[in-house]
């Protein structure tokens, strides 16, 4: 029988006086007596135990079995049944401190009782400690990171560290990388990682070196996009395909946007790109089908639609949305031309009208929001920037990869970063984080980030399924600098305490300097990189303010507390290579969360309800639209609201 936890914990709730935990859950009462079934809601301070009930638990005495008998101050062990999630982690030997556990950790409480000294402090007298803030710099192959302004000091770094090894944080990454099903409840490995590996590179998943079959497929995007870029391949009329435009949604868009973003700018990827273009298609909305259409000629376009299992319905619409555009212009012997698939399903691919010849395969050990490395995006990025250039950004994803596999906690980058988030979500109570480059052409990190973040570790249960006694996840938002100082950073410096991301390049990819002004433009840019740090960790007293002759009544207005935790990552440049760093950093980072929280971070069943429901309004708006037919089965503000909807359509019959 699987076990709840280990640790012990202590407290008295619903007339429970003793609850410890040793293997498996047990209680003593404090009555003369009670009924098992009595007990379904037993709750304790540290334990949400909603899950607490006979359908879902086995109980036992310790003596003999006690299920729907009465019993005097007897003593009851509870055992959580066992689930296939569950049993996955025991075969692998991954049956880490669960949830429950960390939480009753001597780490865990001796960073609880921290918080009360860190709140003694102040970050404007923190930072004239030049010791502790040179400990707080890190480089790593040309990037620096600086965290001597998040709210914590050595001392507080020695904790999370402890924290990290009572959750067994370098043997969860051992796991990740050595191919074990650590996404237990898809029972499916986690290898993102391997996408990026040079060729010669071993990495093992069931048995299997996965890294030649990722090659192989690569070596097949650089020979197709090749063939595309030479005007080798042309489309159904002889004309070149200049033009692309990939259908996808989640991360098979956000992962690759972001990166054509941050590499349509940046001069060697812009020369390569002369005379092309990329758009992505996400959005079921028919605007977005006009947006990502305009003025295109079907005759120059090629279309890469991206589904694993090629029945995503959102992208599926928009498939055929294009393969209508292409047909009606060209007719049907066209499709197979303009249009190409990142694709498993080969039969489904060849249905609807794709040579199967002309699909890319991914695999089950990629999440699609780690998918950017993979032909999802390889093969667009390919196409519009040729393969080289892309493998320069997968490089970069494999040095910061490795730095994250091979580098001591102490000085690991994604570790401490990841260290820090849980530091200020769990411990300091600042559920929010703001990611803020100083570049435009970072402008969908943030987006990106958010989907990677808020899909992978926004979980109420830990992974073997006991609800979390502590908060954990993170709600992420972002805009580039300097637009997000005349939009939020109000907020930031005078409301709610929201800790920050600064992210910078010493170079700019485009540099102007005006004869007259004082700085270049991106100096220009850069100051506020710098200031806004400052700005958020000291702050302004009234006593400044009133040295500054500020009038009374403004004072209060004027005031900016301080104490504001942020970091900064200060890259060389931002080329191809610096890109695949930035996204690694990331990535690895809300893993470590992930680790730390004891939270599957490569599931996300908490899509799924909704598109359930979808379906069903789905099969109800074509039976009103088509026959007329009542809604049935809906609440009542559900039902006021289609029917207000369906009063303002066309009815559309057969």
């Amino acid at each position: 029988m699987a076990s709840v936890a280990s640790g012990s914990m202590c407290g008295k709730a619903g007339g429970i006086s003793r609850s410890t935990f040793d293997g498996s859950l047990e209680f003593q009462d404090a009555e003369q007596s009670r009924s098992v079934p009595q007990l379904n809601n037993f709750a304790a301070p540290s334990l949400k135990a909603t899950a607490l009930r006979t359908t879902s638990w086995k109980v036992y005495g310790t003596c003999h079995g006690v299920r729907n008998r009465r019993f005097q101050r007897g003593v009851v062990k509870m055992s959580i049944a066992d689930s296939p999630a569950k049993r996955k982690l025991q075969e692998q030997g991954l049956e880490h401190v669960s949830g429950l556990a960390i939480s009753e950790t001597a780490a865990w409480k001796q960073l609880h009782q921290h918080v009360g000294e860190i709140k003694k402090t102040h970050l404007r007298e923190l930072m004239k400690d030049e010791q502790r803030c040179q400990s707080m710099i890190k480089e790593v192959d040309g990037i620096v990171v600086d965290y001597s302004r998040q709210r914590v000091t050595t001392g507080t770094m020695e904790k999370l560290l402890s924290l990290a090894n009572e959750a067994k944080l370098s043997e969860k990454i051992d796991a990740m990388w050595s191919g074990k099903h650590i996404n237990s409840t898809e029972d499916r490995a986690v290898l993102h990682c391997a996408l990026r590996a040079p060729r010669e590179a071993e990495i093992f998943c069931d048995g299997k070196n996965v890294v030649p079959e990722v090659w192989s497929t690569l070596d097949k995007i650089k020979e197709f996009s090749e063939r595309v870029r030479s005007g080798e391949w042309v489309g159904a009329t002889g004309k070149a395909l200049t033009n692309v435009v990939a259908i996808g949604i989640g991360g098979s868009f956000l992962g690759p946007l972001f990166v054509h973003n941050a590499l349509e700018t940046e001069p060697s990827a812009e020369k390569l790109a002369e005379g092309r273009s990329l758009r992505f298609f996400s959005n079921v909305d028919p605007v977005d089908s006009g947006i990502a259409l305009k003025g295109l000629d079907p005759e120059t376009t090629l279309v890469v639609v991206v589904s694993k299992t090629f029945t995503t319905a959102e992208t599926m619409l928009n498939a055929r949305t294009c393969r209508a555009w292409i047909t009606s212009n060209l007719g049907v012997d066209a499709v197979s031309k303009h249009m190409i698939a990142v694709s498993t399903n080969l039969e489904l691919v060849k249905e609807f009208g794709i040579d199967p010849e002309n699909a890319f395969p991914f695999w089950d050990w990629v999440g699609g929001r780690y998918s950017v490395t993979s032909a999802v995006g390889v093969l667009p990025l390919a196409l519009q920037y040729g393969f080289d250039k892309v493998e320069e950004f997968l490089k970069g994803t494999w040095s910061m990869d490795q730095h994250f596999r091979n580098a001591p906690l102490e000085s690991n980058l994604p570790v401490l970063l990841g260290l820090l988030s849980v530091w200020n979500v769990t411990f300091l109570g600042y559920p929010a984080r703001a990611i803020l480059p100083y570049s435009q052409a970072l402008q969908k990190l943030a987006p990106h980030i958010q989907q990677v973040s808020m899909e992978s570790n926004g979980k109420g249960v830990a992974i073997d399924g006991t609800p979390l006694p502590y908060e954990a996840g993170e709600i992420e938002f972002g805009e580039p600098g300097t637009n997000g100082q005349h939009s939020f950073y109000q907020l930031i410096h005078q409301g709610r305490v929201v800790p920050c991301d600064f992210i910078g390049a010493v170079r700019s990819q485009h540099s102007v300097f005006m004869p007259g002004e004082k700085v270049s433009n991106h100096d220009e840019l850069m100051s506020n990189f710098f200031a806004q740090a400052d700005a958020l960790a000291d702050g302004k007293t009234p006593e400044d303010l009133k040295a500054e002759g500020v009038a009374a009544p403004l004072i209060p207005h004027k005031v900016f507390t301080g104490n504001r935790p942020s970091l900064s990552i200060l890259l060389p440049t931002l080329d191809a290579f610096t890109i695949g760093q930035l996204l690694s950093l990331y990535e690895h980072r809300i893993a470590v969360q992930g680790f730390i929280w004891n939270v599957n971070s490569f599931d996300q069943w908490g899509v799924e309800l909704g598109k359930s429901l979808a379906s069903r309004v789905r099969t109800q708006l074509n039976a009103s639209r088509t026959r007329d037919a009542p809604l049935q089965g809906f609440n009542y503000s559900t039902t006021y609201l289609l029917t207000h909807y369906l009063k303002g359509k066309t009815p559309v019959h057969d």
